[in-house]
Protein backbone atom coordinates (compact mmCIF):
# COMPACT_ATOMS: atom_id res chain seq x y z
CA UNK A 1 0.00 0.00 0.00
CA UNK A 2 2.85 2.39 0.90
CA UNK A 3 4.62 1.55 -2.39
CA UNK A 4 1.47 2.35 -4.37
CA UNK A 5 1.07 5.72 -2.62
CA UNK A 6 4.72 6.55 -3.24
CA UNK A 7 4.44 5.70 -6.92
CA UNK A 8 1.25 7.72 -7.20
CA UNK A 9 2.85 10.80 -5.64
CA UNK A 10 5.89 10.49 -7.91
CA UNK A 11 3.65 10.25 -10.99
CA UNK A 12 1.69 13.32 -9.86
CA UNK A 13 4.88 15.36 -9.36
CA UNK A 14 6.24 14.29 -12.77
CA UNK A 15 2.97 15.26 -14.46
CA UNK A 16 2.98 18.71 -12.84
CA UNK A 17 6.59 19.27 -13.89
CA UNK A 18 5.82 18.33 -17.49
CA UNK A 19 2.84 20.66 -17.57
CA UNK A 20 4.86 23.55 -16.15
CA UNK A 21 7.54 23.06 -18.82
CA UNK A 22 5.03 22.86 -21.68
CA UNK A 23 3.37 26.16 -20.81
CA UNK A 24 6.25 28.08 -22.47
CA UNK A 25 5.41 26.81 -25.99
CA UNK A 26 4.69 29.50 -28.57
CA UNK A 27 1.35 27.94 -29.46
CA UNK A 28 0.00 28.09 -25.91
CA UNK A 29 -1.40 31.22 -24.31
CA UNK A 30 0.39 32.79 -21.38
CA UNK A 31 3.46 34.24 -23.11
CA UNK A 32 4.33 37.65 -21.69
CA UNK A 33 3.47 40.56 -24.04
CA UNK A 34 6.29 42.58 -25.59
CA UNK A 35 6.01 46.24 -26.57
CA UNK A 36 7.83 47.47 -29.69
CA UNK A 37 8.75 51.08 -30.33
CA UNK A 38 8.71 52.65 -33.79
CA UNK A 39 11.63 51.25 -35.81
CA UNK A 40 12.45 48.50 -33.31
CA UNK A 41 13.90 45.37 -34.96
CA UNK A 42 11.57 42.37 -35.18
CA UNK A 43 12.96 38.83 -35.13
CA UNK A 44 11.41 36.71 -37.85
CA UNK A 45 12.10 33.02 -37.34
CA UNK A 46 11.62 30.01 -39.59
CA UNK A 47 10.18 26.70 -38.50
CA UNK A 48 9.97 23.22 -40.02
CA UNK A 49 8.51 22.40 -43.43
CA UNK A 50 5.30 20.39 -43.03
CA UNK A 51 3.01 18.40 -45.31
CA UNK A 52 -0.32 16.63 -44.79
CA UNK A 53 0.62 14.13 -47.51
CA UNK A 54 3.80 12.70 -45.99
CA UNK A 55 3.58 13.73 -42.29
CA UNK A 56 7.41 13.99 -42.35
CA UNK A 57 8.76 17.38 -41.24
CA UNK A 58 11.99 18.83 -42.63
CA UNK A 59 14.22 21.60 -41.42
CA UNK A 60 13.77 24.88 -43.29
CA UNK A 61 17.43 24.99 -44.29
CA UNK A 62 17.34 21.42 -45.63
CA UNK A 63 16.39 23.17 -48.89
CA UNK A 64 18.66 25.78 -50.56
CA UNK A 65 16.77 28.80 -49.24
CA UNK A 66 18.40 32.12 -48.40
CA UNK A 67 20.37 31.89 -45.17
CA UNK A 68 21.54 34.47 -42.60
CA UNK A 69 25.24 34.92 -41.92
CA UNK A 70 24.99 32.52 -38.98
CA UNK A 71 22.17 30.05 -38.44
CA UNK A 72 21.14 30.00 -34.76
CA UNK A 73 18.75 27.46 -33.26
CA UNK A 74 16.18 28.85 -30.86
CA UNK A 75 15.99 27.32 -27.39
CA UNK A 76 13.33 24.64 -27.67
CA UNK A 77 11.17 23.64 -24.75
CA UNK A 78 9.45 20.30 -24.20
CA UNK A 79 6.33 21.19 -26.18
CA UNK A 80 8.34 22.27 -29.24
CA UNK A 81 10.44 19.11 -29.08
CA UNK A 82 7.35 16.89 -28.94
CA UNK A 83 5.95 18.70 -31.99
CA UNK A 84 9.22 18.22 -33.86
CA UNK A 85 9.75 21.97 -34.30
CA UNK A 86 13.03 23.31 -35.68
CA UNK A 87 12.93 27.03 -34.95
CA UNK A 88 15.86 29.01 -36.38
CA UNK A 89 16.67 32.60 -37.26
CA UNK A 90 16.04 33.91 -40.78
CA UNK A 91 17.46 36.49 -43.22
CA UNK A 92 14.17 38.44 -43.19
CA UNK A 93 14.64 41.81 -41.45
CA UNK A 94 11.61 43.72 -40.17
CA UNK A 95 11.40 47.02 -38.32
CA UNK A 96 8.30 47.91 -36.35
CA UNK A 97 5.86 50.02 -38.40
CA UNK A 98 8.46 50.60 -41.15
CA UNK A 99 7.06 49.31 -44.46
CA UNK A 100 9.41 47.71 -46.96
CA UNK A 101 8.87 47.15 -50.67
CA UNK A 102 10.56 44.55 -52.87
CA UNK A 103 13.39 43.78 -50.47
CA UNK A 104 15.85 41.35 -52.06
CA UNK A 105 16.82 38.49 -49.76
CA UNK A 106 19.24 36.59 -51.99
CA UNK A 107 19.96 35.27 -55.47
CA UNK A 108 20.18 31.53 -56.18
CA UNK A 109 21.15 29.49 -59.26
CA UNK A 110 19.89 25.92 -58.89
CA UNK A 111 21.94 22.88 -59.75
CA UNK A 112 20.36 19.53 -60.62
CA UNK A 113 20.28 18.35 -56.99
CA UNK A 114 18.72 21.55 -55.60
CA UNK A 115 16.11 21.67 -58.36
CA UNK A 116 15.14 18.04 -57.69
CA UNK A 117 14.82 18.70 -53.94
CA UNK A 118 12.48 21.63 -54.56
CA UNK A 119 10.40 19.59 -57.03
CA UNK A 120 9.97 16.70 -54.59
CA UNK A 121 8.80 19.02 -51.81
CA UNK A 122 6.41 20.83 -54.16
CA UNK A 123 4.95 17.48 -55.28
CA UNK A 124 4.34 16.57 -51.63
CA UNK A 125 2.64 19.94 -51.01
CA UNK A 126 5.03 21.10 -48.30
CA UNK A 127 4.26 24.34 -46.50
CA UNK A 128 6.76 26.85 -45.11
CA UNK A 129 6.20 27.88 -41.48
CA UNK A 130 7.50 31.05 -39.87
CA UNK A 131 7.11 32.81 -36.51
CA UNK A 132 7.02 36.45 -35.40
CA UNK A 133 6.68 37.37 -31.73
CA UNK A 134 5.58 33.79 -30.95
CA UNK A 135 2.78 34.01 -33.55
CA UNK A 136 2.80 31.41 -36.35
CA UNK A 137 2.52 32.71 -39.90
CA UNK A 138 -0.92 32.27 -41.51
CA UNK A 139 -2.36 32.65 -45.01
CA UNK A 140 -5.81 34.32 -45.20
CA UNK A 141 -8.17 32.39 -47.48
CA UNK A 142 -11.80 33.44 -48.17
CA UNK A 143 -14.40 30.70 -47.78
CA UNK A 144 -15.96 29.41 -50.98
CA UNK A 145 -19.51 29.69 -49.69
CA UNK A 146 -18.98 33.01 -47.90
CA UNK A 147 -16.30 35.24 -49.39
CA UNK A 148 -16.73 37.78 -46.61
CA UNK A 149 -15.59 35.18 -44.04
CA UNK A 150 -11.82 34.70 -43.92
CA UNK A 151 -10.27 31.37 -42.97
CA UNK A 152 -6.60 30.90 -42.13
CA UNK A 153 -4.06 28.23 -43.05
CA UNK A 154 -0.79 27.54 -41.25
CA UNK A 155 2.18 28.51 -43.39
CA UNK A 156 2.31 29.02 -47.16
CA UNK A 157 2.79 26.48 -49.94
CA UNK A 158 6.38 26.10 -51.10
CA UNK A 159 5.19 26.14 -54.71
CA UNK A 160 2.76 24.64 -57.16
CA UNK A 161 2.72 22.19 -60.06
CA UNK A 162 0.76 23.33 -63.07
CA UNK A 163 0.74 23.14 -66.88
CA UNK A 164 -1.33 26.26 -67.42
CA UNK A 165 1.60 28.68 -67.51
CA UNK A 166 3.81 26.52 -69.72
CA UNK A 167 1.10 26.03 -72.36
CA UNK A 168 1.89 22.31 -72.64
CA UNK A 169 0.49 19.09 -71.30
CA UNK A 170 3.55 18.54 -69.13
CA UNK A 171 3.09 20.06 -65.69
CA UNK A 172 6.00 22.13 -64.47
CA UNK A 173 7.05 23.17 -60.99
CA UNK A 174 6.92 26.77 -59.80
CA UNK A 175 8.22 28.20 -56.53
CA UNK A 176 6.73 30.97 -54.40
CA UNK A 177 9.72 33.31 -54.26
CA UNK A 178 7.98 36.60 -53.43
CA UNK A 179 6.22 37.05 -50.08
CA UNK A 180 3.91 39.88 -49.09
CA UNK A 181 3.89 40.02 -45.29
CA UNK A 182 1.28 41.87 -43.27
CA UNK A 183 2.05 42.55 -39.62
CA UNK A 184 -0.96 43.62 -37.58
CA UNK A 185 -0.37 45.61 -34.41
CA UNK A 186 -2.38 47.14 -31.58
CA UNK A 187 -1.13 50.57 -30.58
CA UNK A 188 -0.97 51.75 -27.00
CA UNK A 189 -3.07 54.88 -26.55
CA UNK A 190 -0.77 56.27 -23.84
CA UNK A 191 2.57 55.75 -25.59
CA UNK A 192 4.11 55.25 -29.03
CA UNK A 193 4.70 51.54 -28.47
CA UNK A 194 2.63 48.75 -30.01
CA UNK A 195 2.09 45.01 -29.69
CA UNK A 196 1.95 42.49 -32.52
CA UNK A 197 -1.44 40.80 -32.87
CA UNK A 198 -1.24 39.22 -36.35
CA UNK A 199 1.24 37.79 -38.86
CA UNK A 200 -0.08 37.06 -42.36
CA UNK A 201 1.41 36.43 -45.80
CA UNK A 202 0.39 36.22 -49.46
CA UNK A 203 2.85 34.18 -51.55
CA UNK A 204 3.57 34.83 -55.24
CA UNK A 205 5.65 33.12 -57.89
CA UNK A 206 7.48 35.73 -59.96
CA UNK A 207 10.27 35.40 -62.49
CA UNK A 208 12.22 38.51 -61.56
CA UNK A 209 14.11 40.40 -64.24
CA UNK A 210 16.94 42.92 -64.14
CA UNK A 211 19.25 44.69 -66.52
CA UNK A 212 22.94 43.90 -66.89
CA UNK A 213 24.86 41.49 -64.67
CA UNK A 214 23.78 40.47 -61.20
CA UNK A 215 25.17 42.42 -58.25
CA UNK A 216 24.10 43.12 -54.69
CA UNK A 217 22.79 46.59 -55.57
CA UNK A 218 21.00 45.64 -58.80
CA UNK A 219 17.53 47.11 -59.43
CA UNK A 220 14.77 44.74 -60.50
CA UNK A 221 12.43 45.61 -63.35
CA UNK A 222 9.63 43.37 -62.03
CA UNK A 223 9.36 45.23 -58.73
CA UNK A 224 11.14 48.37 -57.60
CA UNK A 225 10.76 50.36 -54.36
CA UNK A 226 12.04 53.53 -56.06
CA UNK A 227 9.38 53.38 -58.78
CA UNK A 228 6.84 51.96 -56.29
CA UNK A 229 6.36 48.95 -58.57
CA UNK A 230 4.84 46.05 -56.63
CA UNK A 231 4.06 42.41 -57.32
CA UNK A 232 0.32 41.83 -57.62
CA UNK A 233 0.02 38.46 -59.38
CA UNK A 234 1.81 35.32 -60.54
CA UNK A 235 1.24 35.74 -64.27
CA UNK A 236 4.94 35.15 -65.00
CA UNK A 237 5.88 32.49 -62.43
CA UNK A 238 9.34 31.31 -61.46
CA UNK A 239 9.98 27.83 -62.82
CA UNK A 240 12.10 25.30 -60.93
CA UNK A 241 14.65 23.68 -63.24
CA UNK A 242 18.36 23.03 -63.37
CA UNK A 243 20.29 26.30 -63.87
CA UNK A 244 17.17 28.31 -62.98
CA UNK A 245 17.99 31.75 -61.59
CA UNK A 246 15.75 32.47 -58.58
CA UNK A 247 15.60 35.80 -56.77
CA UNK A 248 13.85 35.72 -53.39
CA UNK A 249 12.09 38.97 -52.42
CA UNK A 250 9.50 40.19 -49.93
CA UNK A 251 7.29 43.12 -48.97
CA UNK A 252 6.27 44.16 -45.45
CA UNK A 253 3.25 46.27 -44.58
CA UNK A 254 1.96 47.18 -41.13
CA UNK A 255 -1.72 47.40 -40.34
CA UNK A 256 -3.22 48.81 -37.16
CA UNK A 257 -5.78 46.51 -35.56
CA UNK A 258 -8.47 46.85 -32.91
CA UNK A 259 -7.64 43.35 -31.66
CA UNK A 260 -5.92 43.46 -28.31
CA UNK A 261 -2.91 41.35 -27.43
CA UNK A 262 -4.94 39.12 -25.08
CA UNK A 263 -7.30 38.21 -27.96
CA UNK A 264 -4.77 37.74 -30.75
CA UNK A 265 -5.03 33.94 -30.57
CA UNK A 266 -8.75 34.05 -31.42
CA UNK A 267 -7.78 34.23 -35.10
CA UNK A 268 -6.34 30.75 -34.95
CA UNK A 269 -9.73 29.34 -33.98
CA UNK A 270 -10.74 29.95 -37.62
CA UNK A 271 -8.03 27.66 -38.99
CA UNK A 272 -8.91 25.47 -41.96
CA UNK A 273 -7.29 22.15 -42.76
CA UNK A 274 -7.40 20.32 -46.08
CA UNK A 275 -6.98 16.84 -44.65
CA UNK A 276 -7.49 15.02 -41.38
CA UNK A 277 -4.15 14.08 -39.84
CA UNK A 278 -4.93 10.39 -39.36
CA UNK A 279 -1.29 9.51 -38.78
CA UNK A 280 -0.98 12.04 -35.95
CA UNK A 281 -4.29 10.91 -34.41
CA UNK A 282 -3.31 7.22 -34.46
CA UNK A 283 0.16 8.07 -33.15
CA UNK A 284 -1.30 10.03 -30.23
CA UNK A 285 -3.75 7.22 -29.39
CA UNK A 286 -0.94 4.64 -29.42
CA UNK A 287 1.15 6.78 -27.07
CA UNK A 288 -1.79 7.21 -24.69
CA UNK A 289 -2.51 3.46 -24.68
CA UNK A 290 1.17 2.62 -24.15
CA UNK A 291 1.56 5.05 -21.23
CA UNK A 292 -1.73 3.89 -19.70
CA UNK A 293 -0.51 0.29 -19.87
CA UNK A 294 2.79 1.20 -18.26
CA UNK A 295 1.07 3.05 -15.40
CA UNK A 296 -1.36 0.14 -14.89
CA UNK A 297 1.51 -2.35 -14.71
CA UNK A 298 3.35 -0.19 -12.18
CA UNK A 299 0.25 0.21 -10.05
CA UNK A 300 -0.46 -3.53 -10.12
Amino acid sequence: MEIGRSLGSHLLIATLLLLSIGVNCFYLPGVAPEDFELGAPLKVKVNKLTSTKTQLPYSFYSLPFCTPKTIVDSAENLGEVLRGDRIENSPYEFKMRVPQLCKIVCHRTLDAKSAQEFKEKIDDEYRVNMILDNLPLVVPVPRRDQESVIMYQHGFLLGLKDGTYSGSKDQKHYINNHLQFTVKYHKDTQSDSARIVGFEVKPFSVKHKYEGKWSDDVRLTTCDPHAKLTVTNSDTPQEVEENSEIIFTYDVTFEESDVKWASRWDTYLLMSDDQIHWFSIVNSLMIVLFLSGMVAMIML
